[in-house]
């Protein structure tokens, strides 16, 4: 026995409710699927990691910065921002010795300027809140003559993590080539 498909008034077929109902159903589905697939890459510990690793890349890249940009007509600034960019040792070897080195700067006049090349997290221990990083910059140096001169180099740094952000603790000079760091 043949079913006839009736046409409803307006030229609409029966089956339209069931089609609707079926589009429905699978629209339900993959947003079900979407919101689990977002749950779980919200909740995974990779992506913890790799925003842990962003931060302390980012941090590190603007605290080298800031270490190696210093400007005699905006001492007591640069000098405020050398310290809020560090912590422990490295920042009581600044606090300490801040005196005599602004006095050398303000004798020399001189304006360095750092900009930053390229960095990388080359360590990263997101529990103890510890990282390492190598940032690439190039640094221009204004003498008082105004004289520049532009000088690439590689630093790396070490991270500490306190109160939720990421300073340097230690900073020194990469070997570069066929040199060795001891």
């Amino acid at each position: 026995m043949k079913r006839a498909v009736r046409v409803l008034p307006g030229g609409r077929l029966r089956t339209l409710p069931a089609l609707a109902l079926a589009l429905t159903l699978v629209a339900g589905g993959f947003a079900a699927w979407a919101g689990q697939d977002w749950y779980r890459a919200a909740h995974d510990e990779q992506a913890t990691y790799a925003a842990q690793r962003d931060a302390a890349l980012t941090a590190g890249e603007q605290a080298v910065q800031n270490l190696n940009t210093l400007d005699h007509r905006e001492l007591k600034r640069d000098l405020d921002l050398w310290e809020s960019s560090t912590t422990g040792e490295l920042h009581e070897q600044l606090a300490s010795g801040r005196a005599e080195f602004a006095d050398r700067v303000q004798e020399a006049k001189t304006v360095s300027t750092a900009r930053v090349l390229s960095g990388a997290v080359t360590e990263l221990d997101d529990r103890a809140g510890r990282a390492r990083v190598l940032v690439a910059l190039r640094v221009t140096v204004k003498a008082s003559g105004g004289a520049k001169t532009d000088k690439d180099s590689r630093m790396l740094g070490e991270l500490t993590r306190t109160h939720g952000r990421w300073k340097l603790s230690a900073l020194g000079q990469a070997p570069v080539g066929g040199t060795s760091a001891g």
